[in-house]
């Protein structure tokens, strides 16, 4: 059996045992671990965790795989739980960063779950990555299991990202557990009357902190030391990316425009309803294309 196929056990009274995962009000007695477990900082960067519906629409999907490599990028390590949708994008955005990232299952490690994500599963490993569960070996993917395991994606986690939440969702279950955990939670902006948002928005109303721009992850949980690096990277977007026809029109006027465009001026000019524009703005601020001024929105 190679490395990458041993599991391994770490107690709750190791000193290899997460040191935030051990300050939650019910850590697991001992994770399973494939791979190798990213240690805590400064062995290894802050753990941030994105998570969101499995039913993702494709701009969701694109979002969280952007985040997440962007944050890969500056030295974080994305936790996710390797379902379909948001999960499966977020451990993909990191991946493409060539970057560590952590998948907790709600199952025994001697399968992974969703099958279909086998192969991401090995690509996450060979990255010196790890797949964890609190479960032992044989024990299947039962429903509570997927909201118990929630605990631990946000427990390892400084902060909390949501991406597509309805009503509904086991990523609403997650933010509300890294709230309690002491945790920050950001939340992106969707459409106003998209199903996917529903539970998202119920967060920010209840004092989640909606996402502008990757630097307001950076801020609030004091990772300027890791920006220089994002920075550099941003300097030359790759325009040839984006493919949306919202944001390409958004783009234009601001070239056009030749100042920094506020908001009016963008909505008076595209005629795009304001949460497309914000839906568009946000995307374009993460992937690190356009940047917000105190006169406005202007081209990196």
């Amino acid at each position: 059996m190679s490395d990458l196929n041993k599991i391994n056990i770490v107690n709750k009274n190791s000193k290899e045992y997460p040191r935030l995962l051990k300050e939650i009000q019910n850590p697991p007695e001992k994770i399973f671990i494939l791979g190798k477990l990213p240690g805590d900082p400064p062995v290894d960067g802050p753990k941030i965790a994105i998570v969101g519906t499995r039913k993702a629409t494709d701009y969701g999907k694109s979002l969280a795989k952007k985040l997440a490599r962007a944050l890969t990028e500056i030295g974080a390590i994305i936790v996710s739980g390797l379902a379909m949708g948001i999960d499966t994008a977020a451990h993909e955005g990191a991946i493409e960063a060539k970057g560590k990232t952590i998948a907790v299952l709600a199952n025994g490690l001697d399968q992974i779950y969703p099958k279909q994500n086998e192969n991401l599963s090995k690509k996450i490993l060979e990255l010196n990555g790890a797949i964890i569960s609190e479960y032992e070996p044989g024990k299947p993917a039962l429903e509570h299991q997927f909201l118990e395991r929630n605990r631990i994606v946000s427990g390892l986690s400084v902060a909390t990202i949501v991406i597509e939440a309805p009503e509904r969702s086991g990523s609403i279950v997650t933010a509300r557990l890294a709230a309690e955990q002491g945790r920050e939670v950001f939340v992106a902006p969707g459409q106003v009357n998209h199903p996917n948002y529903k539970g998202s928005h119920q967060l920010i109303r209840d004092g989640a902190r909606l996402i502008t721009s990757i630097d307001d992850i950076i801020e609030d949980l004091g990772l300027e030391n890791y920006n220089l690096k994002l920075k550099n990277s941003k300097q030359i977007p790759n325009l040839k990316n984006i493919n949306d026809r919202n944001q390409l029109l958004i783009l234009k006027i601001i070239k056009e425009t030749g100042e920094p465009a506020n908001i009016d001026k963008i909505i008076e000019t595209t005629k795009l309803e304001p949460q497309t524009i914000n839906q568009a703005i946000a995307f374009l601020i993460i992937e690190g294309i356009i940047k917000e001024t105190e006169r406005g929105y202007t081209i990196y």
